[in-house]
């Protein structure tokens, strides 16, 4: 049932981050935010409060970033790759958004990677999976080695090391969203080749979140 409280936080939520979002966006992410607030009672999907309603923190976190970001993805991308894919976010809103997408979501832990499963099913997306594995695990398969458009991963710090085995998922001109908060490493400087900095792109001011995007120039 339409939580109508739900909905115009979401809205409101989404107008302030400079993002309009169609009906049938907001039906979709409300039916998964709420999920996620049905399995985080009982395993632990998000360190935030989920209640029916929504509270701004959680709902700027883990649906506007994603649905913002959506505006970065390139019209001719096909494939995305998400690395420690957890709670869903911001791969499933991302999907959401960019329906065209070829959606891979890659979770080490069962129990998490059951509830993405169970995600994709209520949503009813066509073109995304699950693989319960480490990202690095899946680097010898041919199809998926030097192959993807996009791989997004969501963290603050992230080590060299790190990146330099999520580019070897992408092809020669393919991308590597980072979404962050504020600190870390400055990658406008120091992103390690074959990456080079392409962008960083405001998410959600009161969070001080941001995409960083890296392209890989050779392979």
């Amino acid at each position: 049932m339409a939580n109508r409280e739900f909905r115009d936080r979401l809205k409101r939520r989404a107008k302030a981050a400079g993002v309009s979002l169609e009906a049938t966006l907001i039906e979709s992410l409300e039916t998964y935010y709420q999920l996620l607030a049905k399995w985080n009672a009982k395993i632990n999907l998000t360190a935030f409060k989920l209640t029916p309603s929504g509270e701004d923190d959680a709902i700027d976190r883990l649906l506007i970033e994603p649905v913002v970001a959506a505006r970065y993805v390139p019209d001719a991308a096909r494939t995305l790759l998400d690395a420690g894919s957890g709670g869903g976010s911001p791969a499933l809103p991302l999907k959401l958004a960019c329906p065209h997408l070829h959606l891979r979501m890659v979770e080490v832990k069962t129990r998490k990677a059951v509830f993405l499963r169970e995600a994709v099913r209520t949503l009813g997306l066509r073109d995304a999976e699950v693989e319960t594995a480490r990202f690095e695990e899946l680097l010898p398969r041919a199809e998926l080695h030097e192959s993807l458009d996009l791989v997004s991963i969501r963290a603050v710090r992230i080590e060299t090391r790190t990146l330099l085995t999520l580019q070897a998922f992408l092809r020669t001109g393919g991308r590597l969203l980072l979404f962050r908060g504020p600190g870390g490493i400055d990658l406008e400087a120091s992103a390690p080749p074959p990456l080079t900095w392409m962008a960083t792109y405001p998410l959600v001011d009161s969070l001080h979140s941001k995409l960083v995007v890296l392209s890989k120039t050779r392979v």
